[in-house]
């Protein structure tokens, strides 16, 4: 795993480029993905980590009554977002926030739910940044990740692969000219865990009522754990 600098500084160099190239390379299911996890979003107030920029908390926003905190490394990617809070005109229902979420500067039992949209792979340290959301967390508060996997079907998992490690780089490359990113980021969702490793992780972390659900064929899947 990469250092959070080098993160960092990836995902600065690649803001301006990141929501075009996400949602060509994901046929725009990444939307409806986000759609089925803000259903389990009870409202109140939301922690967004890894918000990059923005459409999870942006989403969050118009489908809840949540004032959202969008909170994330990379400073490039929270300009992008600030600029698309305040075109949609959401300026008094989301903030934004720089920082490292193994450190945050928020109070105990500060949010009623935390998401991760497609970031907890990204992180040098997930069991500390599991503790140190679950301490921020209000009792009875959840924790909701989206995260991309490799699909169980061998032969969904061929094809999968064979778009993600193969294709997805030259798109990102062409389009970006950061072909080093874009060989980083399939490279990182197959270095993530399986699903039943993860769950007891967040468990081990603290975490009860841990459950899982996959989504389009395993090509994405939700985790949602609770603070007792």
């Amino acid at each position: 795993m990469p250092k959070k600098e080098k993160i960092q500084e990836m995902f600065d160099v690649i803001a301006p480029d990141y929501d075009r190239l996400n949602h060509i390379m994901s046929l725009g299911i990444d939307k409806t993905w986000r759609n089925r996890a803000i259903k389990h979003i009870p409202g109140g107030k939301v922690l967004d980590i890894a918000c990059g920029t923005g459409d999870f908390s942006i989403a969050i926003a118009k489908k809840t009554t949540a004032t959202v905190t969008g909170f994330d490394l990379s400073a490039g990617m929270l300009k992008i977002m600030d600029e698309k809070v305040k075109a949609e005109g959401l300026d008094g229902r989301i903030e934004t926030l720089q920082g490292d979420c193994e450190k945050m500067p928020f109070q105990d039992n500060s949010f009623d739910c935390v998401t991760i949209g497609f970031g907890i792979r990204n992180f040098e340290h997930r069991e500390e940044a599991l503790k140190e959301i679950l301490r921020v967390l209000r009792p009875g508060g959840k924790l909701i990740i989206l995260e991309l996997s490799i699909p169980e079907n061998p032969v969904i998992r061929w094809f999968y692969k064979l778009y993600f490690s193969g294709i997805t780089p030259t798109i990102g490359g062409m389009i970006s000219g950061q072909k080093a990113a874009y060989k980083y980021l399939p490279a990182s969702v197959i270095a993530f865990p399986p699903k039943a490793k993860w769950m007891k992780t967040m468990s081990d972390c603290g975490y009860s009522e841990v459950r899982h659900k996959a989504f389009t064929l395993g090509i994405c899947r939700m985790y949602i754990g609770k603070k007792l």
